[in-house]
């Protein structure tokens, strides 16, 4: 039995993973935080019959728990997380605060400095599907971002087969809830029904520090022009990626095929099929698709996940599963698709 603390449950993240862990065999929640409903029940934040007492994280006792998940704010998780693994509790984070190797990466694109630089070179980048031998090994996994998450799976066949050679051009949709659950005016609802909005376009989004720093490993350096839209739905994401490849259709497909042929969680679908939100929507799956779209070169890769499954609890989950050494699809298996 794996015993699991929830820091910042009763954000969205925070409450999908406790969502999913209710339906895993193996796990058992020892205790949740939440700083607004401290004292009162998960019931009293969400529409769920979910009984579960909330507790301030002072009052949280990481020592008792074999993992702790860090539903946290940017910049807010590090005391959290040393305080957690000095306690001998393994960690997933889900905030950005450990997704970069380099802290003069994170300083430029989060505007200050790393509070706990040492610990960047210990934690894993938490991509299951690339980094599944040393997550299993793992004290600290840094659950990747939403849109990476979509985008890097799309992308990593390509870039690891040296195909790609030049800039790439990221569109990206996402569902509200990534803007998480505080209050802000352009999240409201007259603001977001019956719109559709870019936001961070080009290359200011800090989800581009991931995106460049995993295909970099995975290859040559490259740069990442990236478009993202909130669209007026609760959730999932649909990325389109826009990139030149010097190759015919049957070799693009075969290195998918060749990636993902083995993995529970990536798809791709038969031609001529696109992915669509509801595809991925309730369900820890990303779902791919290569095509060709003229004689010049041009290519897209469309990627559609759910932003709080595959892009967030879903994925620390699966995460959490590799590093006990668990069927990776333990507890995840029971979500849905809404196709």
């Amino acid at each position: 039995m794996i015993r699991v603390g929830i820091y910042g449950a009763t954000g969205y993240t925070g409450f999908e993973v406790i969502r999913l862990l209710r339906g895993h065999p193996d796990v058992r929640i020892m205790w949740a935080t939440s700083r607004t409903y401290a004292g009162q029940r998960l019931s009293d934040a969400f529409p769920t019959v979910d009984p579960l007492p909330l507790i301030t994280a002072e009052e949280a006792r990481p020592d008792l728990c074999d993992l702790v998940f860090l539903c946290l704010p940017h910049g807010a998780t590090v005391p959290t997380a040393l305080a957690a693994l000095e306690a001998g509790a393994r960690v997933v984070d889900l905030s950005a605060d450990f997704r970069l190797h380099a802290a003069s990466d994170y300083e430029t694109w989060y505007g200050k400095a790393h509070a706990a630089p040492a610990l960047l070179a210990g934690s894993v980048y938490g991509l299951t599907e690339v980094y599944r031998e040393r997550i299993a090994g793992a004290r600290l996994v840094a659950n990747p971002g939403c849109y990476p998450t979509s985008v890097l799976l799309g992308l990593l066949p390509l870039q690891r087969a040296g195909l790609l050679r030049s800039d790439v051009i990221v569109d990206a949709k996402s569902g509200v809830s990534g803007a998480g659950r505080s209050l802000s005016l352009k999240y409201h609802f007259v603001e977001t029904n019956d719109n559709f909005a870019p936001y961070n376009i080009g290359h200011s989004h800090r989800h581009i520090a991931e995106m460049e720093q995993e295909l970099a490993v995975a290859g040559t350096e490259l740069h990442v022009v990236f478009s993202p839209h909130l669209l007026p739905v609760n959730r999932g994401i649909l990325s389109t990626m826009y990139v030149k490849l010097p190759v015919d259709l049957a070799a693009a497909r075969e290195l998918y095929d060749e990636a993902y042929r083995d993995e529970p969680f990536v798809h791709l679908l038969p031609e001529p099929q696109l992915p669509t939100l509801r595809h991925a929507v309730g369900t820890n799956h990303c779902v791919l698709q290569v095509q060709r779209v003229d004689n010049r070169g041009n290519w897209v890769v469309v990627a559609a996940i759910d932003n709080l499954l595959k892009g967030a609890a879903g994925q620390a989950v699966q995460n959490m599963n590799v590093m006990f050494g668990h069927d990776e699809t333990k507890g995840l298996l029971n979500t849905f698709s809404c196709a």
